[in-house]
């Protein structure tokens, strides 16, 4: 007996998205691994924001797979755990930037430059290959979201890889890192939000069609 845990007839996944998922993935994970290492070296913590960001996208997207082809109500509530897991993100950010601050750390801005660099090449490259599904439900938007973010921060740790070398100090690293921080809370309660009105109408659409079956079994 099949359970009606979602939408009778959910939307399907848009052609593309898949592979899109799976580049992403393997893309991610590389990336993760490079900035983790690179962070450790530097002592940059808007480096070692972005490599647990990477970690933390490998870990949406491998969500997002698991549930692609499933109905909108489980690809909504894996939205609402990855929009939790980004903003959760980005209060440990801002944790680790306060600690940083109080030991007086300055990190090795070469390193946070080029690994910056190399960074926003792959998350470039991702999120133009996602850029058509930034329109879909929840599950894309949060895709979407994901690499637009990186992007956005790869190039914020390049700027303050910049103000660490020009000014001796760890506070451009850190402005940055708290950024970084911001965006992943804001986004995560974006797609917390979609997530929500997609699980609400997946539900309302079972409603609706649970008494359409009632009268087709008592015929």
């Amino acid at each position: 007996m099949a359970c009606n845990c979602s939408a009778p007839e959910p939307k399907s996944p848009a052609p593309g998205f898949r592979k899109a998922l799976w580049i992403a993935l393997w893309v991610n994970l590389a990336m993760f691994l490079v900035e983790g290492i690179a962070s450790i070296q530097s002592g940059s913590v808007s480096l070692m924001a972005d490599a647990i960001d990477f970690f933390g996208d490998s870990a949406n997207y491998i969500l997002s797979l698991s549930v692609l082809t499933m109905g909108m109500l489980w690809r909504g509530r894996a939205a609402m755990i990855k929009g939790l897991t980004m903003a959760t993100f980005g209060l440990v950010v801002w944790g680790r930037a306060i600690w940083t601050a109080q030991s007086g750390i300055t990190p090795e801005a070469l390193t946070m430059g080029a690994v910056g660099l190399l960074a926003l090449t792959a998350n470039v490259t991702v999120a133009v290959m996602l850029f058509r599904f930034r329109s879909g439900d929840s599950d894309m938007r949060s895709v979407w979201l994901c690499s637009r973010n990186d992007a956005i921060s790869n190039v914020a740790v390049m700027a303050a890889a910049i103000g660490v070398f020009g000014t001796n100090s760890a506070w451009p690293d850190l402005i940055v890192a708290g950024i970084m921080g911001s965006l992943a809370v804001t986004a995560g309660i974006s797609v917390v939000r979609h997530a929500r009105q997609d699980i609400a109408e997946a539900r309302a659409a079972s409603v609706q069609a649970s008494p359409a079956s009632s009268s087709v079994s008592s015929r």
